[in-house]
């Protein structure tokens, strides 16, 4: 299948996600799968542009700098607006984003707009006649094998799916382009922000410390505390901390909680329940501290310690410390 996938790059007042290149990974896959013959990248707001100068590393040929004086935060009923009408003046194979909330919101509003089917949370995809689909449906607790046929495919990559990195490509072209946005797309929009926490957070952590039953109380969190402290990490909970009140809902990580990709994830006193594997699977590393050595989460993890993690976290925030002091 011939023609250009337009990849909708996501951003905050011009700053990139971490998740926003992962949609390029998708439009990759496509193009090995041939479907496609080049990559465009979409970036909407004039406060984008500069993102536009790095689209070309992931294989976009061409960038669409996208401006309008609606334009000037997100706004997802005119961000769809934008790509509905790049639908009809461009006629792509297909439209990928990446499967964030921004993401898919985008391209419901998109789809409903082009009134064209929609696949989110895509991890897997091969051609034929049609598309052939894995997608993580219900939170990521089961796969849904799926066939998408349509005069465009739009498509969601489900986060930490496919790869963020680079693939060598050269710089792309550039083209300015105006929409003509229905009177109504700036209707939802953002207006102002209120900061609620400051560093380091869950999503964005290198290390996250999460304790689940086994940490038995609210105060038991203090040495997970303290070692995310040490760690410059985050600390993160299962869905039964939450509902036993020892944690915010905020902390909770798992399928009706916060999904995350840290380098190291530190699961303390976690049985490792479907719900909350979902949440944390995109982890690069998992350690498991356990007093029950038949815990799914010990079979899973790549490294375990059967053990009290009320005396084993003390005593590696203590090790640390004393290499910290000799070194």
């Amino acid at each position: 299948m011939s023609g250009e996938i337009l990849v909708v790059v996501e951003h905050d007042r011009g700053v990139a996600l971490d998740t926003s290149y992962q949609a390029f990974g998708l439009a990759r896959t496509l193009l090995a799968a041939g479907v496609g013959s080049s990559i465009t990248a979409v970036v909407i707001g004039a406060d984008g542009d500069s993102l536009a100068d790095e689209v070309g590393a992931h294989g976009a040929a061409l960038a669409l700098r996208v401006h309008h004086s609606e334009l000037s935060d997100y706004a997802p009923e005119a961000w769809g607006d934008v790509v509905a009408e790049l639908i009809v003046s461009r006629s792509p194979v297909a439209v990928v984003a990446t499967g964030t909330d921004r993401g898919n919101e985008v391209l419901a509003h998109t789809s409903a707009i082009a009134d064209l089917p929609f696949a989110a949370n895509v991890i897997a995809v091969s051609a034929g006649d049609g598309l052939s689909l894995t997608r993580v449906r219900w939170g990521g607790s089961l796969l849904e094998q799926a066939h998408l046929d349509a005069a465009v495919f739009v498509l969601s990559a489900a986060t930490h799916s496919f790869s963020a990195e680079p693939s060598g490509g050269g710089d792309a072209a550039i083209e300015v382009i105006e929409p003509a946005l229905a009177a109504t797309a700036s209707r939802t929009r953002i207006v102002d922000r209120v900061t609620l926490a400051a560093g380091v957070t869950l999503t964005t952590a290198a290390v996250v410390v999460s304790g689940g039953r086994g940490v038995g109380s609210a105060d038991g969190f203090a040495p997970l505390i303290e070692l995310a402290d040490l760690l410059s990490g985050a600390v993160g909970c299962s869905r039964v901390v939450t509902n036993n009140g020892w944690r915010p809902h905020s902390d909770q990580v798992g399928q009706t909680g916060k999904r995350i990709a840290p380098e190291l994830y530190i699961a303390c006193g976690i049985s490792g329940a479907i719900q909350h594997w979902v949440g944390m699977m995109a982890s690069k590393h998992v350690l498991a501290i356990n007093t029950d050595n038949e815990a799914n989460m010990v079979g899973k993890a790549e490294y375990a310690v059967i053990g009290d993690l009320h005396q084993i976290l003390p005593a590696v925030s203590e090790e640390i410390r004393r290499r910290r002091a000799t070194a």
